[in-house]
């Protein structure tokens, strides 16, 4: 396997897939590479992904570097950190199977992955999920016991806006199958016409598919400078401290914003604040709900969602997977039964109706008498 192109590097694969262009190679510091991660390095259709860390995990089976090996795309994983800064970004890299070259020089090696090797190492951890799980629902139970003030009005929801009461809110996280579901729930969006709000990069996403959101709340980090300045009120997820590293970024951007201090995930705070407002329904897209997603997202339990879900879960509708549903075409014999059944009642009534029986006889007498029978 020979490949050669140009590199792009960064530590956060969120960051590098904006830049990306087809078929350079991404040099990314990705351990236990996430579906959604992989699934964006396709979409940038990289040729090849050299990871400094393991993409494979050991807790759980994540299907992200089945993803990329299944799309083509050629995957050297764990190769070091030092490959983050042994190539410049920009430079021409060179890859023979699982060595790396820079200017002929070799830079580093690793693991080449297959689709046989992934499959076996992801059958092995699902082997000792169950401990896994154990492990996870018992550091939920514990931060939850810390964190409960949450959902029981020890938290201030800060003033807002935008008008929640009596709609339907709209939430759009940018998580697993993200695009089909917002595709899959086009009419409820455009016929309703809920409050849009856009976690982090769910605001792109928004924007992505034509809809201006009326708030974006998050660490707002991963959301680009165009859709930060769309005009959305813009909501900055804190420490529960009140320390807040994205509002430095907007108040660089000239960009006005407040502040929510809380514990918990973006998505967390952003139901919750919905249901504060009086809002009638909450329609949550790409949110993380159970042990997968937050292992994916590196975390070991998932308190604050557990509580909030808890407490606003009487109006929450979670189009998570919702695509599905739709997935498959419509085959055309189904077609054809929706074409006799309206063809049924059409027949009987010009069966049944005098004029349309006399008008059949002439035509038919016509018929005979063109054919000379």
């Amino acid at each position: 396997m020979y490949i050669k192109g140009i590199a792009k590097i960064d530590n956060r694969t969120k960051n590098l897939v904006k830049r990306l262009l087809p078929n350079e190679i991404a040099i990314i510091n990705h351990k236990d590479l996430d579906e959604v991660a992989a699934r964006s390095l396709v979409e940038a259709k990289v040729q090849a992904v050299i990871n400094a860390a393991p993409s494979l995990s050991e807790d759980y089976p994540n299907p992200g570097p089945l993803i990329l090996v299944e799309a083509g795309i050629h995957v050297i994983d764990n190769v070091g950190t030092e490959v983050m800064t042994d190539i410049i970004e920009g430079q021409e890299v060179e890859i023979h199977f699982n060595q790396i070259f820079v200017n002929g020089k070799i830079i580093s090696t690793g693991k080449v992955l297959t689709k046989e090797y992934i499959t076996k190492k992801m059958a092995e951890t699902e082997k000792h999920i169950s401990k896994v799980l154990a492990k996870f629902v018992q550091n939920t139970l514990q931060y939850a016991q810390n964190e409960v003030g949450m959902i029981l009005g020890e938290v201030k929801i800060p003033e807002t806006k935008t008008i929640f009461k009596n709609k339907h809110t709209l939430i759009v996280v940018r998580g697993k199958n993200y695009k089909e579901d917002l595709i899959a729930i086009k009419s409820y969006i455009n016929e309703v016409k809920p409050v849009l709000v856009g976690v982090d990069g769910g605001a792109d996403a928004l924007r992505e598919f034509g809809y201006q959101p009326d708030l974006i709340i998050g660490d707002m980090d991963s959301i680009t400078d165009q859709t930060l300045r769309c005009g959305a009120e813009l909501i900055v997820h804190a420490y529960p401290d009140g320390k807040a590293p994205g509002l430095q970024r907007l108040n660089e951007m000239g960009l006005s914003a407040k502040t929510f201090p809380a514990p918990g995930t973006s998505e967390d705070i952003a139901m919750l604040l919905a249901y504060e407002q009086g809002t009638d329904l909450i329609v949550a897209v790409g949110t993380h709900s159970n042990m997968y997603d937050f292992l994916e997202k590196g975390r070991k339990g998932m308190a604050s969602t557990f509580l909030v879900r808890l407490k606003v879960g009487s109006i929450l509708i979670d189009a998570k997977g919702v695509s599905k549903l739709y997935k498959n075409k419509i085959k055309a014999r189904y077609l054809a039964q929706i074409f006799l059944a309206a063809l049924l009642p059409f027949t009987i009534i010009l069966v049944i109706s005098p004029a349309t029986r006399e008008l059949l006889r002439l035509l038919f007498i016509q018929f005979r008498l063109i054919l000379g029978i």
